[in-house]
Formats: structure tokens, C-alpha cells, sequence
């Protein structure tokens, strides 16, 4: 018997993650988050490899290649260097270090639909210039192919676009920036430590709305209750492909009023209107960028990777247009997808090997068996009541049409930052309380944050007035039909608009029975889904992380795999 190819893909950077792939399909992946319960966890991968090495059923003498997003700049980053140490990867298995952009556009090709297709990549920060992989001259701006060479490693990727054809993958744009700690007194909404990057405003004008920084979600949430023409100026220059950060326009904020959360409540039409100006502003630059990147070199399929492809609003708008019709976002756009990509730059680049179709879903993680999942039920046999059922899934649809919240624990984890139906708490749609309530009583968070819609993949324009016929990995947000708004309140921002989750018994056969049940309860083939974790805290991976989660909060019922628990009295 021939002896399977076993690639380990790894992602030493914050959001670490590592994934394992055989024979050019991925067998499992783990963000570091998920095992140390701390949110953006990583650096060293050690209980990730681990992870992936107990779940394969194999050891380091089995792996053939590892390829690692691992570039250190010596001169702003080298304690990363120092966040690493202690790795248990044998130095003896060959090993291929590869730079930022490269790992977010493999993560990209690897896992869409298509075999040809042009890749956009926008983040914060990625590889210095010292540092790619994937330079020549013919691809750089004029500012940037001038600089000399003990300067190169001050300027960071922020916008890559690259084209894979025939096999091969051709960079055919990059734009860089320079490393600058930016003085916030001044400049409230600037980067962190980039001078012209659009996700990095982005992070920068959330942790002056919310004074932490990671909280771009909550900024897109809190957009929709700004008022449009309170701030009228541009916050981009664009020009030659290139955006750049307005200092004159961003200047005009007033740096005092940079919250402390508490002010936050007592300030929030003000805030509002800030990051309703910055999700605007950013929307026009990166839709501006596509269709710089078309006009470069026009392609029929896109694919997109990097932390702003995480944006649901703009992702939205970007496939309005026809030219970006058939769009792929991945998944794990952010940095827990590299380790995605340094496997299919293993398989692909390094071993020259052809594309294996992706399976079109992101349940990667661990799948728990029956022995595990007894066993953490017995462990809680004090605190709760468990019962097998084979008609489980009829039971909770009419549950949460009688307005439980259930918790809803399936096979394995999904990788990445949305809870797609194995890590959710779910919920009826139509109860106009119930944005309320979870919010309030279960997440913890903040009253203004939306919930998604978990909908039939059938029955998405019955509801949705969308361009788009599916959206798995809840990546597209898409404006509600009048006539269901008022029926399905909790569910449907202030704007009318609603971050959609498509299910269809291919990509999830327990969620998809699940809401076919409701449907035939309630004629509604929609529920409200959110990750399975409250505040300021990553998804549950495993079913004592379940179960914990479950006892210290106001969810009604726990479902893993069949068993229903309740809490005893």
C-alpha cells in the first residue's frame, strides 16, 4: 500500500491555528483559541500540531513536509521570535517557511470552487518587504520599487492581487506601507503602527470607539445606527491602485473623546456616526481596489482572503457587481486561516502536485466520539439531567418554537470566526425579545450587535432580496424582504439588513433536518444563530467546554450529538 503524503501547515502568528492535510485533502484544523479559551491565542503552535497529530491518529514520523507562515522582522517584530521558543516540531521533517500574503492567497485557491481565478488580499499588516516570497519589480509601485535596500524592512504588505491559471499562481500587484507608531492624540482613528492601511484604521477607529483593540465586529454591528451625512469627507485617497489614510481628514476627531466604555452608552449617537463614516469609507476604498484589480487582469472567478474579508457588509456589495458575481471568501480570512494556506502551498507549490477539490465546508475541527461525550456527561451527573433521544431533532425545533434558547453542540467544530451550525445557540426568530435577551443575559454583550440568520438554502430569496443563490459561511449580508421584516424581528439589524447563514443538507445534515422541523412547525425555514460563547470569550471546542458554558448561563436546553440535557433544578 502506497504511504499517504501528510503536510502540516502551520501559523505562528496572533490568531495562531495549525492544520493538517493528506494526500491534498485537509483532515482537520484547530485554532489555538479554541484549547487555551483565550481569544487571538498564538505564536507557539505546540497544542495545535498536537491537536491535529491526536485527531489523525498519527505522529511526526508520518509527517513528509512542514510549511510554516513564519517571517520575522528583526527590526519591529523580534519578539515574536521569543513567543515561539519551546516548539515541538522535529527539526529533521523538511520545512518550508513562507511569507504573510502568500499563506492567505493559498488558503484561498486551495479551498474555492474554481480552478482559475484572480485573489485579492487586504489585512492589517502583513510580511515586510525584506521578507516575501513573491517580489519582482514588475508588481510593485514606483514608491516602493525605489526604496533601498536597508529600508525594505520598515514597509508591510496591506493589498495583494494575484491570478492562479493552468496550475500556477502569478502575482500581479502589491502595495506596501511603512511601519509608523502613530501619535493617537493626534490622529484618534490612525493604524496602530502602519502609516496607510485600510483594515488597520479600521482596527484603529474600533479601539477608539471601544477602547480595546480586536473589536471590528462590534464596529460593523454599530455602523447601521450612525447618520450618513454627519461626516462627509473622505477618509481614503485613492490613486493608481493605491489608498491612502487622509491625516487631514482623521485629524478633525476629537482624540478626548476616545472611549472608556463607560462613556461609551452616554456617547452613542456620536460613536455611531464615527463608525457609520468608517464602514462607508472603507466600503468605497476596497470596492475601488476590486475594480482596479479587474482592470490589471480580468478574471471570471475571485477569491478573497485576509481580515477584511471578513467585513459581511461590504463583502455584500462587492458581489452586486456582476464582474465579482462569483465571488469565494474564504472562511478563515483572517490570520487562523494561514495555516490553511501553508498547506496548500505545500500540496501545490512545493510538491507540484494537482488540486483535490475542497469538500465546500469548514467543519474541521476534532469529532468527539460517543466514549468522550458519555464520559463529560457523567462528569457533570450532579448538575444535570441527560437523556438519549432519537427524535432529538424534532424535540428541540418544537423547543425553540415554544422560545427556548438551546445550546447546539454537533460533530466537529467549524474553523474559523462563525459558529455555522455545530457551535451555535439557536433560537426563534420570530420573538422580538429574543435579540434582546441573548444579548443581554447570555453573550453579555453589547444591546446594539445583531444575530444571523440561519436559513434553508432553498428558501433564501423567499426572505432576502440578494444577487447571490447561497452563502454557507455566513460571509454575506444581504437586505431582508419588506413583507417578512416585522415577522422576523430578531434577526434583522436596524437597517433592514441581515448577516446570512445558507444551509443545505450537503454542508450540514443535522442543522438542515433541524430547520426543516421548524419549518414544518412554524412555516418559517429561518433560526437565529450565534457561536456557541459569551463575551470576550472563543467558541466552545469540546463537550466539557459545552456543558460548562451551558450550567453558567441562562440557555435552556443543551444538545450534544443526541443527547438532550436540562439543568436540574
Amino acid at each position: 500500500m502506497k504511504k499517504p503524503i501528510y503536510i502540516l501547515g502551520t501559523g505562528l502568528s496572533h490568531d495562531g491555528s495549525t492544520c493538517l492535510m493528506k494526500d491534498g485533502k485537509i483532515v482537520v484544523a484547530i485554532e489555538k483559541e479554541r484549547i487555551t479559551k483565550k481569544k487571538h491565542d498564538g505564536f507557539n503552535d505546540n497544542l495545535t500540531v498536537q491537536y491535529c497529530l491526536d485527531a489523525a491518529g498519527i505522529g511526526f514520523k508520518d509527517i513528509d513536509l512542514v510549511v510554516e507562515k513564519c517571517t520575522v522582522n528583526l527590526e519591529h517584530d523580534k519578539d515574536d521570535i521569543q513567543k515561539r521558543k519551546g516548539r515541538i516540531i522535529p527539526k529533521d521533517i523538511p520545512t518550508v517557511k513562507i511569507s504573510h500574503h502568500i499563506a492567505h492567497a493559498y488558503s484561498a485557491i486551495g479551498t474555492s470552487p474554481y480552478d482559475e481565478m484572480g485573489i485579492v488580499v487586504m489585512d492589517g499588516r502583513g510580511a515586510s518587504l525584506d521578507n516575501c516570497i513573491d517580489i519582482n519589480d514588475g508588481i510593485l509601485p514606483e514608491e516602493i520599487r525605489k526604496l533601498p535596500s536597508e529600508q525594505k524592512c520598515h514597509y508591510f504588505e496591506n493589498q495583494s492581487y494575484y491570478t492562479y491559471e493552468n496550475g500556477k499562481m502569478v502575482t500581479r500587484y502589491k502595495d506596501f506601507s511603512k511601519y509608523r507608531v502613530n501619535d493617537r492624540s493626534k490622529y484618534p482613528l490612525s493604524p496602530n503602527d502602519l502609516e496607510h492601511s485600510i483594515a488597520e484604521l479600521y482596527g484603529g477607529a474600533s479601539q477608539y470607539i471601544f477602547g480595546r483593540d480586536f473589536t471590528e465586529g462590534k464596529l460593523m454591528g454599530l455602523a447601521p445606527y450612525g447618520r450618513k451625512n454627519v461626516y462627509k469627507e473622505d477618509l481614503f485617497i485613492k490613486k493608481r491602485g493605491r489608498v491612502f489614510i487622509d491625516y487631514n481628514v482623521i485629524r478633525k476627531v476629537d482624540p478626548l473623546k476616545s472611549s472608556k466604555y463607560l462613556e461609551f452608552w452616554t456617547n452613542f449617537s456620536y460613536y455611531a456616526d464615527i463608525a457609520y463614516w468608517v464602514q462607508y469609507s472603507t466600503e468605497k476604498a476596497v470596492k475601488y481596489l476590486f475594480e482596479y484589480f479587474y482592470n490589471l487582469k480580468p478574471m471570471n472567478n475571485f477569491a478573497y482572503a485576509g481580515g477584511l474579508g471578513l467585513n459581511c457588509v461590504i463583502n455584500g456589495k462587492i458581489v452586486s457587481n456582476p464582474k465579482f458575481r462569483n465571488l469565494y471568501i474564504q472562511p478563515a480570512a483572517g490570520d487562523n486561516g494561514l495555516a490553511i494556506g501553508c498547506c496548500y502551498y505545500g500540496w501545490l507549490e512545493v510538491l507540484k502536485k494537482e488540486k483535490v477539490q475542497n469538500n465546500k465546508n469548514t467543519y474541521l475541527g476534532m469529532a468527539y466520539n460517543k466514549q468522550v461525550i458519555s464520559a463529560s456527561l457523567n462528569k457533570y451527573d450532579k448538575y444535570i439531567i441527560f437523556k438519549k433521544c432519537n427524535d432529538y431533532i424534532k424535540i428541540i425545533a418544537n423547543k425553540i418554537a415554544q422560545g427556548e434558547v438551546i445550546g447546539w453542540f454537533q460533530g466537529e467544530s467549524e474553523f474559523g470566526p462563525r459558529a455555522l451550525g455545530h457551535r451555535s445557540i439557536l433560537a426563534d426568530p420570530r420573538n422580538k425579545k429574543m435579540k434582546d435577551y441573548i444579548n443581554k443575559e447570555i453573550k453579555l454583550r453589547e444591546e446594539f450587535r445583531p444575530f444571523a440568520p440561519s436559513v434553508l438554502e432553498e428558501d433564501l430569496k423567499v426572505y432576502f432580496d440578494v444577487d447571490y443563490d447561497s452563502s454557507p459561511y455566513m460571509l454575506l449580508a444581504g437586505n431582508i424582504r419588506k413583507e417578512w421584516g416585522k415577522k422576523l424581528p430578531a434577526v434583522v439589524h436596524i437597517d433592514g439588513s441581515s448577516r446570512i447563514q445558507t444551509v443545505n443538507k450537503n454542508n450540514s445534515e443535522k442543522y438542515y433536518e433541524l430547520l426543516n422541523e421548524f419549518k414544518k412547525i412554524t412555516k418559517i425555514g429561518i433560526l437565529l444563530n450565534t457561536s456557541f460563547n459569551g463575551r470576550n470569550m472563543p467558541i466552545v471546542e469540546n463537550p466539557d467546554d459545552a456543558i460548562n458554558f451551558f450550567l453558567n448561563s441562562k440557555i435552556d436546553t443543551l444538545v450534544i450529538d443526541d443527547y438532550i440535557i436540562e439543568k436540574r433544578s
